[in-house]
């Protein structure tokens, strides 16, 4: 009987916890948080197929083909702030994790306060097509973390804001 009161309580708690009046989403400071995860794949078609049909993720949206005719990037959306980045591996570019994609509210905040704290991050940049703000930080193990700010016209803020 205790057991059954315990695992009750935990249902509630959980209930409780995960409900949207309750559940915050957590932020570092400087309002940054997970946005996406890049990869590179060898064979573009098989991965796409993959993670829409096997995973069930949908297409928020993809570059243009580049000037083989080949796909380049297909960003694939998770939930409604979470992206996977998905792009053609090449020899510049193998196959695997390429970066973490770090969302900021305020991407030339961040930059000064990662400056301010020692770190080295390029100056932002325009995101080309996607209408993004973007910024590199490398970490002491190599790994790139691409810090990104998304106004209202960028498609990934369009593709935020049409979740359902």
């Amino acid at each position: 009987m205790r057991g059954l009161m315990l695992f009750v309580a935990g249902v509630v708690v959980g209930i409780l916890f995960m409900h949207p009046s309750h559940a915050v989403e957590a932020q570092a400071p400087g309002g940054l948080r997970l946005n996406h995860v890049g990869i590179a794949v060898t064979d573009y078609q098989e991965s796409l197929n993959f993670y829409t049909t096997v995973m069930g993720f949908k297409v928020a949206y993809a570059f243009p083909p580049g000037p083989d005719g080949k796909p380049t990037t297909t960003f694939l959306q998770i939930s409604r702030d979470t992206f996977l980045e998905m792009a053609q591996a090449t020899a510049a570019r193998p196959a695997g994790l390429t970066h973490m994609g770090i969302g900021a509210e305020d991407i030339n905040a961040a930059i000064m306060r990662i400056r301010q704290a020692g770190g080295k991050v390029d100056d932002a940049r325009s995101g080309g097509p996607s209408k993004s703000i973007l910024s590199n930080v490398v970490d002491p193990n190599g790994i790139r973390l691409e810090l990104n700010e998304q106004p209202a016209d960028s498609f990934m803020h369009k593709a935020i804001e049409s979740w359902k």
